[in-house]
């Protein structure tokens, strides 16, 4: 049977969103080529550990911007997920050069890498900054698939990791500053990780699935967010919301009715998907804040320092 199985590859499998994929795969019943760039490192340590691991997971040494060491990887998969993406650990200093550049890079090697092994489908996973920032879009019309990112938008609002900007909300503090910050009451996304894997098994599936597809079901505005997350954890030090501003002035409402014809039903509503990730924080030791945590919230989503 384990012969038989269908086989699908997964870059930078030991990232977040690409962790919880390969799991749901193996439960699906798929073989598995993950790729990371450092098999012996600790942090891919949890994938050996996924069920259905030690028959149905393969762990190959690649990296997206070694064109010579996908091969492997991709050689007898139906299907590809390209997941892998340059994610700084500290400050960048230069988006371009650091993760644009390398972005594009990895993503040609592996479609390239993939039409030389006769894969049929690849799924290529993005940020919603790809969408978010468009001034010229209609400020009353959800953005949807046809909706591209102003490159000079892009460069002005330097959008960094959703985990950074959440410890922001319940720590209150701006690491960048070490001090209080008073956040700008900006619109924001939720998708639970576990619906994202979802859609993307679904994407891949489907037959007629083609184009872009936005996976951003729940928003809601940063002050309303805090409120709601005080209810259940009242006692950490939350930031503070400026009262005055638009929520939809920044950031307005994208839409998933494309991913939501296609057949996706998220499992998990926003509360749920919030309130599991802070759990998840506090077992991981994430709230105890730690002198030099690479963690910095651009200028988009704050207002100024409290003296």
């Amino acid at each position: 049977m384990a012969g038989s199985r269908e086989k699908v590859c997964v870059t930078g499998a030991g990232g977040y969103i690409a962790s919880w994929l390969v799991k749901l795969l193996l439960a699906r019943g798929y073989a598995v080529h993950a790729t990371v760039r450092d098999p012996s490192d600790l942090k891919n340590a949890h994938l050996r550990q996924l069920e259905g691991a030690s028959e149905n997971l393969r762990v190959f040494k690649a990296d997206v911007l070694d064109h010579g060491t996908l091969a492997g990887a991709v050689a007898g998969c139906r299907g590809v997920f390209h997941v892998a993406f340059p994610v700084p650990t500290d400050k960048v200093v230069d988006p371009e050069t650091e993760m644009l550049a390398p972005a594009v890079k990895g993503t040609l090697n592996i479609l390239q890498a993939c039409s030389a092994n006769d894969v049929q489908k690849v799924v290529v996973v993005s940020s919603t900054a790809a969408v978010h920032f468009n001034p010229k879009w209609p400020q009353d019309r959800p953005k949807d698939e046809n909706c591209w990112s102003d490159i000079s938008s892009c460069e002005k609002n330097k959008v960094y990791h959703t985990c950074d900007v959440f410890l922001t909300f319940l720590l209150g503090k701006l690491f960048a500053f070490r001090g209080p910050a008073v956040m700008k009451n900006i619109l924001w996304h939720i998708v639970d990780v576990r619906d994202v894997a979802d859609a993307l098994l679904l994407i891949y599936k489907k037959e007629e699935s083609a184009g872009r597809y936005i996976c951003a079901p729940h928003h809601i505005s940063a002050k309303v967010m805090v409120n709601l997350i005080k209810k259940t954890h009242p006692n950490y030090n939350y930031v503070n919301c400026d009262s005055d501003l638009d929520p939809r002035s920044i950031v307005t409402p994208l839409t998933s009715e494309k991913l939501k014809d296609l057949g996706w039903k998220p499992r998990k509503k926003m509360e749920e998907a919030l309130l599991d990730s802070i759990e998840y924080y506090e077992k991981a030791g994430l709230l105890q804040e730690v002198e030099g945590r690479p963690c910095r919230l651009p200028h988009l989503f704050h207002m100024a320092i409290e003296k």
